[in-house]
């Protein structure tokens, strides 16, 4: 079900979003957006046990809503498993949230078949009723949404680009760690 926004609330959305930068890409200030909500009405967890924000509390935290079908998502996995790889050791938990759009990505075989195939290793919660998207208040494929040790979001990204942003976000986190 494509997804209708008027030009005005997708700007006011996307500018919601934006972060000042300082030099050499890392993230002047980050405000609290709220605290996280729990992963909710998961039907399984790939890759981890299950999970839980209060049980994350202590490392920062990337939300990473996509779906296998999605070009945009596929285009940003390489940069969510190497922030993976590189951040892991450092206190940084990703958990990809996969909210389909559609019933032929609801299957778990075809959900592990696309981990496969884009080398995903990090924590995957299957969200086939929306219920973690819901409680996110989530509206986009792909969207980040960064949680500090506290347990507080700090930062959202939607769709691609802003990689460099994004990581400096993350970078800015587990400094503040």
């Amino acid at each position: 079900m494509p997804l209708r926004l008027s030009r005005r609330h997708l700007l006011h959305t996307l500018a919601a979003a934006a972060l000042p930068v300082r030099a050499g890409g890392s993230n002047s200030q980050l405000p609290d957006l709220g605290a996280a909500p729990e992963f909710a009405g998961i039907e399984r967890w790939l890759n981890s046990e299950p999970l839980t924000m209060r049980g994350l509390r202590g490392r920062v935290v990337l939300v990473d809503f996509w779906t296998f079908g999605c070009i945009n998502c596929q285009r940003t996995m390489p940069y969510v498993n190497a922030w993976a790889e590189r951040y892991t050791p450092q206190g940084l938990t990703i958990v990809g949230v996969h909210t389909p759009e559609f019933p032929l990505e609801h299957p778990v075989d075809k959900l592990l078949s696309a981990m496969k195939r884009q080398g995903i290793r990090h924590p995957v919660a299957q969200d086939n009723d929306w219920a973690t998207w819901k409680a996110y208040g989530n509206q986009y494929w792909p969207a980040f949404y960064l949680v500090d040790a506290r347990g507080r979001i700090r930062y959202k990204r939607f769709g691609e680009g802003e990689y460099e942003r994004t990581e400096g976000a993350i970078r800015t986190l587990l400094a503040q760690r």
